[in-house]
C-alpha cells in the first residue's frame, strides 16, 4: 500500500515542501531513500520504540520510503512524526484519507513524546501557500506556527494524539493567537531608557542621529565612560518593526533555533553582541549544513561589537560586504543559501591599549606609537563604513549624582519616527532605499547638496582639521539626517557642522 505525508525542509530562510512516500511490499527490508542524513536514517530506531511504547508495532513487510525531491538533502530529526504516521498508514493504523491536508512535522522521543523543531515559521508560510488545510506541530512550536494567518495550527504533545486525531478517535484544539494584537502591545515595552543615563548629551545626540538615518556609529572612550551603557539602550529609540519586518526577522530566528518558548511575532528590534572571541563563521553564518550567523540574527536590529579593535581581522573584515549589500551569500560545495543582514553596526573601543588616552584625570602610559598600532587594528575600509565616530568622555561626580531623569526613550523615539518618515516618502521610487545612511551617489548630488557657504564650511573643515576624503559622503548623508530631524528641506551650515564634528577619528592629528 502507497501513503504519502507531507513534511518540509528549510533551506535559507525560505521552506521548501517534502512529499514523504511510504510503499509496503512483502518483504522485511526498510530502505530509506531520498538524500537523508544521519539523523534522518537514525529515526527508524526512534520511531519503533515509540510504535511499541504506544501500543503500536511497526509492519511485518518491507517498507520503501522516499523523501522527494530527492536532490535536496534532508536534515535532522524534524521528519519522525510524518515518518511514523506514514508508516501506521500502510498498515492502515493510520486512515489515509485526511493524511493529505496536512503538513506534519516534529521530533519523537522513545516515549512517542513530540518535541520541539527549529525553523517552523517558514515551514507554516510554506503551508499555507501551499494551500495545506493545516499543520501538526510540536506543542511547543504551535505557538510559533499560528502567527501565520488562514492556517490551522494543532500542537500535538504524543504520536497517540496524531493517530487518534486521524481515525477521528479525538478532536485537537487549534491554537489561536492574535497577531496584530501581541505585536503592537509589545512593541514599547524596553527593560532600558534613555531617562536613566546621567548627562553624555552630546552621544545621546549622535546616537538619536544614528537611529533616524539608519547610520553605523563607533563610540570610543575610557573604561567606565558609558560606551556599553549607552549602546544597549539604542533600540528603545529605533522606529517599530512593520509587520513585513518582523515576519522576516522572526524567520531567521526561528531557523536559527532562538526564538524561546513564547514563540510569535518578533516586537521589538532585535540587539545582537557577540563576544571578540566569536568565529567567521558564527558571525556570517554557514557550517557544514549552513546556519544564520550573528550579522543575520542583527537583521532589522543593531548588531554591537564591545571592543572592536579586540576582534579577530579577519571577522572584521567579513563584515564590510554585508554593510553595503545588507545581505550575505554563503557558497557551499553542497549548496548556496542568502540571509538577509540588514543592521546597524554599533561598536565601542578604548582609545589605546591602557584605555586612558585624553582621559581627563588619569595619565595615559602609551606612546603615541602604541596607540597608532591600537587604532590601525581597525582597518580603513572598515572605518570608511562607519558614518559616526564619537568620543565618549567620562562624567563628572555631579552629572553621576544628578538625580534628575533625563529625557526618555520615548521621546526621542517619536522624532526620529518623524525623520524616518520623511526619509521614507523621498525614497519612495528608489527601491532598496529606506534611509539616508543607505543613499547612492546620484540620491546625494539631489538631495543632499549643501549651499556655497554650506561648500566653503566643508572645505575649510577638511582642510584645517585634516579630514581624508572618504568622509564627504558620510558627512553629507549625516547632515542630511540632522535636517531630517529639525524637519528642513536644504541642508544648511549648523547641520554641516555638527556632521563634521561626528568624525573624529579621520583627523590626522587625533591621537598623535
Amino acid at each position: 500500500m502507497l501513503v504519502k505525508v507531507f513534511g518540509a525542509a528549510v533551506q535559507g530562510i525560505d521552506a521548501i515542501l517534502v512529499t514523504i512516500e511510504v510503499n509496503s511490499s512483502r518483504g522485511c527490508m526498510y530502505n530509506l531513500v531520498g538524500l537523508p542524513d544521519s539523523a534522518v536514517k537514525e529515526s527508524q530506531q526512534r520511531i519503533r520504540s515509540a510504535l511499541q511504547v504506544n501500543k503500536f508495532h511497526m509492519p511485518t513487510c518491507s517498507l520503501t520510503i522516499n523523501m522527494a525531491p530527492a536532490d535536496i538533502r534532508k536534515e535532522g530529526s524534524a521528519y519522525d512524526l510524518p515518518l511514523a504516521i506514514g508508516i501506521l498508514g500502510t498498515d492502515e493504523i493510520v486512515r489515509a484519507d485526511k493524511l493529505g491536508d496536512y503538513l506534519l512535522m516534529g521530533e519523537l522521543s522513545l516515549d512517542g513524546s513530540v518535541k520541539a523543531i527549529k525553523g517552523i515559521l517558514p515551514i507554516a508560510i510554506k503551508a499555507r501557500e501551499l494551500g495545506f488545510k493545516g499543520m501538526i506541530v510540536p506543542k511547543q512550536n504551535a505557538r510559533e506556527a499560528a502567527v501565520v494567518n488562514n492556517l490551522t495550527v494543532y500542537g500535538v504533545e504524543t504520536l497517540k494524539e496524531v493517530v487518534d486525531f486521524f481515525n477521528d478517535e479525538c478532536a485537537l484544539e487549534p491554537t489561536i493567537v492574535n497577531t496584530r494584537e501581541e505585536f503592537y502591545a509589545r512593541q514599547s515595552q524596553f527593560d532600558l531608557d534613555f531617562s536613566e543615563v546621567k548627562g553624555q548629551e552630546n552621544v545621546k545626540r549622535a546616537l538619536e542621529v544614528a537611529a533616524a538615518g539608519g547610520h553605523n556609529i563607533l563610540l570610543i572612550g575610557s573604561p567606565g565612560s558609558g560606551k556599553s551603557m549607552l549602546a544597549k539602550r539604542l533600540p528603545s529609540i529605533l522606529p517599530p518593526l512593520s509587520l513585513a519586518e518582523s515576519l522576516e526577522t522572526t524567520k531567521i530566528h526561528s531557523v536559527a533555533g532562538t526564538l524561546g518558548k513564547e514563540g510569535g511575532l518578533i516586537s521589538q528590534r532585535p540587539f545582537r553582541s557577540p563576544h571578540h572571541t566569536i568565529s567567521t563563521t558564527a558571525m556570517t553564518g554557514g557550517g557544514t549544513y549552513p546556519q544564520p550567523g550573528e550579522i543575520s540574527l542583527a537583521h532589522n536590529g543593531v548588531l554591537f561589537l564591545d571592543e572592536l579593535p579586540e576582534f579577530n581581522r579577519n571577522v572584521l573584515e567579513v563584515l564590510r560586504q554585508p554593510l553595503e549589500d545588507r545581505k550575505i551569500s554563503i557558497s557551499r560545495v553542497k549548496c548556496n543559501v542568502e540571509y538577509p543582514a540588514s543592521f546597524t553596526l554599533v561598536a565601542s573601543m578604548n582609545p589605546c591599549p591602557c584605555g586612558y588616552y585624553n582621559h581627563p584625570t588619569r595619565p595615559c602610559v602609551c606612546t603615541p606609537s602604541q596607540v597608532q598600532r591600537y587604532l590601525n587594528r581597525i582597518s580603513g575600509p572598515l572605518l570608511d563604513r562607519i558614518d559616526l565616530q564619537i568620543e565618549v568622555v567620562p562624567m563628572s561626580f555631579e552629572k553621576i549624582s544628578d538625580v534628575r531623569p533625563g529625557e526618555s526613550s520615548a521621546v526621542i523615539r517619536q522624532r526620529v519616527i518623524k525623520a524616518r518618515h520623511i526619509q521614507e516618502q523621498r525614497y519612495a521610487d528608489q527601491p532598496g532605499v529606506h534611509c539616508n545612511a543607505q543613499m547612492t551617489s546620484r540620491l546625494l548630488a539631489a538631495y543632499a547638496h549643501p549651499d556655497e557657504h554650506g561648500l566653503q564650511l566643508l572645505k575649510t573643515a577638511m582642510d584645517r582639521l585634516n579630514l581624508s576624503a572618504r568622509a564627504y559622503d558620510r558627512i553629507l548623508k549625516v547632515a542630511r539626517t540632522i535636517a531630517d530631524l529639525e524637519g528642513s528641506e536644504r541642508i544648511q551650515s549648523t547641520h554641516l557642522a555638527e556632521a563634521i564634528g561626528y568624525r573624529n577619528l579621520d583627523r590626522e592629528d587625533w591621537a598623535r
